[in-house]
């Protein structure tokens, strides 16, 4: 209702400020701020993730470290034994074979040659006996034999067979001869090696012409084996 001013002007305009504002709009989600700040923080604990496996898988195969592991170490059950190493340890040779060396502990004769017994050597279903490989089941045997030498003068390399057939006596399987000429102290090797037939009981041993002119300062630089075929 408009009320009449006193003298007759105009009614005045009344504005009522006590009305109530319009609602302000209620945020319903976040601002693309807040999702990027989210984004941002995933991929920083996603990328840290990576490069602490990265630095595990790097230390676990450093060479040296303590941690280091080959696959077959770290493995479980039978898996465990497919290392070379391990299938050397245990499958057994099919057949006859010996493998042996020189060493400090080898004791020579004047002319035969001894092997050492400390360096672990090859020995399945043979024996070494008297400076001999004892032959312990009949076959056909790859013999071979190297020695390494001082040439002196002449020298010479011999495989020799024994067996019952010819008893007090040997028979020469292989043979090198070598002569040396100007330097009295040239080093040398000497190579045998071929296929025979052998009984039980034969034995096979190596003669040399003098047994101080083997050189001995590795094992390996003389060997004397011989395996069924």
């Amino acid at each position: 209702m408009v009320a009449t001013s006193k003298g007759g002007f105009p009614p005045k305009c009344v504005v009522d400020t006590y009305t109530s504002q319009p609602p302000r709009p209620i945020q319903g989600g976040r601002g693309p701020g807040a999702v990027q700040a989210v984004l941002f923080m995933l991929v920083s604990v996603a990328l840290c993730g990576l490069a602490i496996e990265a630095c595990f898988i790097y230390r676990l195969w450093l060479p040296g470290s303590a941690t280091s592991a080959s696959p077959s170490k770290l493995s479980a059950g039978p898996l465990a034994t497919s290392s070379p190493e391990t299938r050397r340890r245990l499958v057994s040779p099919s057949k006859p074979v010996a493998h042996l060396t020189g060493g400090q502990d080898a004791i020579h004769g004047k002319n035969i040659m001894a092997w050492s017994t400390e360096a672990k050597p090859l020995l399945y279903k043979m024996d070494y006996k008297d400076k001999c490989l004892v032959i312990q089941k009949e076959g056909y045997y790859h013999v071979y034999s190297k020695i390494s030498f001082v040439a002196s003068n002449s020298f010479s390399h011999t495989v020799h067979w024994k067996t019952q057939l010819y008893h007090g006596q040997s028979i020469p399987l292989l043979m090198s001869r070598r002569s040396s000429r100007g330097s009295s102290h040239q080093l040398s090797s000497s190579y045998l090696a071929g296929v025979f037939h052998l009984t039980k009981n034969d034995a096979v041993f190596v003669e040399v012409s003098n047994a101080s002119q083997i050189v001995r300062f590795n094992a390996y630089e003389n060997i004397f084996g011989a395996f069924m075929i």
